[in-house]
């Protein structure tokens, strides 16, 4: 989608300027306007590991006048097969710092802003405040939807990027003109079902693919030139090389987005055992729809809390909260002769319950993936959400 120019124009450019972005200035849809634009422009780059050290250093290179950087790690060796704005001399030290050095080494002309704290809700709106873009590379579900939610509460457009083992995905989001992340993931996994890249591991050249992608896109919005990524994902497979796109579409029936919330509560955390649990044995709502349909023998379980059950539930289940799971006391009330299936809300908590089942015998338990908001989703959208 094309869109206005973000930033206004500075008023000139110095001749060590002009002898600088030369290359730039000889293109028409850039010429002298677009690069006073970025000299202009304040962008935020949201981490400093595989997907923001090539932003960082194509954006510095780029001209962008002020470079924020929110990240609070430091580097370790493991890092150095992706995050290329770090080096071996670097281990151990701030990435921010890092980071910083080796923006003012490509373009001592950037100014760079640290942040080196964690992004949490009550610092996430006053670090945002001041810039005019914001770029995502974390890699962490619960900082997304912070990311998005800050954005969308500050009108501010923002370039997001994800990357696991060969594939990633880039796309913009600005509430005020297109979808923003929620309209994409509306709720997050259930955590241990998407691994991180710590977990699943990442090709180290995929970061840079990506991350072009996500400088292209910032530049774009900063100067107004081209069609942008607002409304569109684009997946990248490096195995196959193949680029494609899929609309996004705004949710018209998607509940607004007034205040910031608890974002680790939102995504959930589970224990090893849970996710150890989970693994092989999680279905979809869309499969347990077709289980049901087909006549097959199971035995459903709601472990969510009787308020919860009251508001919406699956058809045919049985409420057994995870407390009595965990506890022991409601092991007695499964059947040894049905496959048991377990769900809740969105997956976290029939996870956990998942394990305590599973270790006490019922080795063909399953739970479902997404819970009750899955269902309603996927199969009966005229149920309530809470």
């Amino acid at each position: 989608m094309a869109l206005p120019p973000l930033v206004e124009p500075a008023a000139s450019l110095s001749v060590e300027e002009v002898r600088r972005y030369s290359r730039h200035l000889i293109i028409p849809d850039v010429g002298m306007d677009g690069q006073k634009r970025l000299k202009n422009a304040k962008v935020l780059c949201v981490g400093a590991g595989g997907l923001g050290s090539p932003t960082l250093m194509y954006l510095a290179a780029a001209g962008v006048g002020t470079l924020g950087i929110v990240e609070f790690d430091t580097v370790d060796e493991s890092n150095l097969q992706r995050q290329i704005i770090h080096g071996q001399s670097d281990i151990g030290r701030s990435k921010a710092e890092s980071a910083r050095d080796s923006v003012k080494e490509i373009n001592p002309l950037v100014d760079v802003i640290l942040h080196e704290v964690r992004l949490e809700s009550e610092n996430v709106l006053d670090i945002f405040r001041d810039y005019d873009l914001i770029v995502d590379g974390t890699d962490n579900f619960a900082t997304r939807y912070l990311v998005n939610d800050a954005c969308v509460l500050l009108g501010k457009p923002y370039v997001w990027g994800s990357i696991y083992r060969f594939e990633g995905q880039v796309s913009v989001f600005w509430d005020e003109y297109g979808p923003n992340y929620r309209d994409l993931y509306p709720v997050p996994p259930p955590p241990g079902m998407v691994p991180s890249c710590a977990e699943g591991g990442v090709l180290g050249i995929l970061c840079a693919s990506i991350a072009s992608v996500q400088a292209t896109e910032a530049i774009k919005l900063i100067t107004g030139i081209g069609d942008t990524l607002l409304g569109r994902l684009m997946v990248y497979d490096a195995l196959e090389m193949s680029y494609r796109t899929i609309k996004i579409r705004k949710d018209p029936a998607a509940e607004p987005i007034t205040e910031l919330i608890d974002y680790e509560e939102f995504c959930g955390t589970v224990s090893q055992e849970a996710v150890d649990a989970a693994r092989g044995s999680t279905i979809t709502a869309s499969e347990l729809k077709d289980w049901a349909d087909a006549g097959k023998d199971f035995y459903l379980v709601d472990v969510r809390e009787p308020a919860e059950f009251e508001i919406v539930s699956i058809p045919g289940a049985t409420l057994i909260p995870k407390g009595d799971i965990l506890s022991g006391a409601a092991l007695a009330q499964l059947p040894q002769d049905k496959q048991v299936i377990l769900y809740c809300k969105t997956g976290v908590r029939s996870a956990e319950a998942l394990a305590a089942v599973k270790q006490a015998g019922f080795k063909d338990a399953v739970h479902v993936q997404g819970g009750v908001i899955g269902w309603v989703k996927q199969i009966d959208p005229s149920l309530p959400e809470y």
